[in-house]
């Protein structure tokens, strides 16, 4: 699990919300998930508004970051090793009609 900050697109206030994570090299792999649900989660707007975040693993071990959607083919390697990680994740996918964005995270 790790903590993902990002900063509202509208208060301008920063926002935390709890994620699994895969590491990949130096890169944090994020999975919009919301569930399955129809909708991104509401960190996913905000980290494209504003792609300035931080990721806090651990109790005192934070990175600053800057984030940026996968692409379709980098999402395609992704995503089965995001499945390994968490095996919902295929499950949600087949839950909503939208494709689950993936997000990489580069130092």
């Amino acid at each position: 699990m790790c903590l993902l900050t990002t900063i509202g697109r509208k208060s301008g206030a920063p926002r935390t919300a709890p994620l699994l994570y895969l590491r990949k090299g130096d890169a944090f792999v994020l999975v919009a998930s919301q569930g399955g649900l129809p909708r991104n989660p509401a960190w996913f707007p905000n980290l494209t508004a504003n792609p300035a975040v931080s990721i806090q693993v651990g109790k005192n071990t934070t990175h600053e970051l800057v984030a940026r959607t996968a692409s379709d083919s980098e999402r395609a390697e992704l995503w089965s090793e995001l499945v390994e990680l968490y095996a919902d994740f295929d499950t949600y996918a087949a839950w909503t009609d939208r494709q689950i964005p993936v997000v990489c995270e580069p130092r």
